[in-house]
């Protein structure tokens, strides 16, 4: 587990963003935010679009880093062939 909710705790920390207004601004309760944080479940990949929505309505960088942290960085410019 956890991969999302490893990537939510430490924006969460880092930008000083509670979990009740992750899920207040998602329209569902503080507890879903609580698991996704200590890893008792993962959200759904349509929670993971929402999550990432409600966490740039309160932080745009925040969500910016939630995806880096949660996909990856990106490669590097790579030539094709």
């Amino acid at each position: 587990m956890g991969r999302a909710g490893k990537a939510l705790k430490q924006v969460l920390e880092t930008y000083s963003i509670s979990q009740n207004q992750v899920a207040v601004m998602m329209g569902i309760g503080r507890s879903n935010i609580y698991r996704w944080v200590h890893e008792v479940r993962d959200p759904g990949a349509e929670m993971v679009i929402q999550l990432r929505d409600a966490l740039y309505k309160i932080n745009p960088v925040a969500a910016e880093e939630f995806v880096t942290l949660y996909l990856g960085k990106p490669p590097e410019d790579q030539e094709q062939s």
